[in-house]
């Protein structure tokens, strides 16, 4: 599997979710396209969109329903490409869809594995592929991010690190689409700081590119545990995107204070 392969599935993927073709995204003009629902989308994607800005660094592709297209193009072509995913600038967007109820809700960047840097890295404790019936048991608040309890039926397979019995790393990956699978990963806080989770997330990217599939990682700008992670491993950044939501969608993403 070549970088060029993996990058034109990724934006043929991207094509698919925001309802315009793979070029769009090479292009140096902003784009903007009336978003759709799709059944070959990412799973967890809730189109249409009502207004999403996703960027591989030339321009930014719009995906949005028509309520919002003019503000958003408007916005785009204000700016350069890396400042409408930054402050100040999104403070601008922000305010404008509050006047409609709306807010920036998701901010996330995408990395792809370079085929060129990319190795399955040695971890001091022992491993395993795990899948099937064995991941049913796994559903716990500590393997939160390498599994997914509301859509378990796209976890198709993890790797786990054991201490003895003891489960102390999983690395897991859901099939969001049907050429790409994303990778998430946790290690336990006593455990972690000793490579174990670039080794497991290695070790199932290798699993991914032996069953035909584009492996993929996201991480937000902030989390700089989990972007190393990802660079250590062979990934690089390919894209970014930023999803606008109603503001009653974001506070019930916020827990209550107890």
């Amino acid at each position: 599997m070549t970088n060029e392969y993996i990058m034109k599935t990724a934006l043929m993927q991207s094509a698919i979710d925001s309802n315009c073709d793979p070029q769009d995204f090479l292009d140096s003009e902003n784009k903007v396209f009336i978003s759709k629902k799709n059944p070959g989308a990412r799973k967890y994607l809730e189109l249409p969109y009502v207004c999403d800005f996703t960027s591989y660094g030339n321009n930014i592709v719009i995906s949005s329903s028509t309520e919002f297209a003019g503000i958003a193009k408007s916005y785009a072509d204000r700016f350069s490409p890396e400042h409408c995913f930054e402050t100040p600038a999104i403070h601008l967007l922000g305010e404008e869809m509050r006047r409609f109820g709306m807010d920036i809700c998701f901010m996330a960047e995408y990395f792809l594995p370079d085929t060129d840097c990319f190795r399955i890295l040695p971890c001091k404790y022992r491993t395993e592929i795990i899948y099937g019936d064995e991941l049913k048991t796994l559903y716990l608040p500590e393997w939160s991010n390498a599994l997914c309890e509301k859509r378990k039926e796209l976890d198709m397979l993890a790797v786990g690190a054991y201490e003895r019995e003891k489960l102390i790393g999983l690395a897991g990956c859901s099939a969001d689409c049907e050429t790409m699978w994303q990778i998430g990963v946790d290690v336990l806080p006593e455990y972690r700081r000793n490579g174990i989770a670039s080794a497991l997330t290695s070790r199932l990217a290798s699993e991914i590119f032996r069953r035909g599939k584009v492996p993929f990682y996201c991480a937000a700008w902030s989390n700089i545990k989990s972007v190393r992670n990802a660079i250590k491993c062979g990934f690089k950044p390919a894209w970014v995107q930023m999803t606008v939501k109603p503001m009653t969608f974001i506070k019930n993403m916020i827990p209550d204070k107890k």
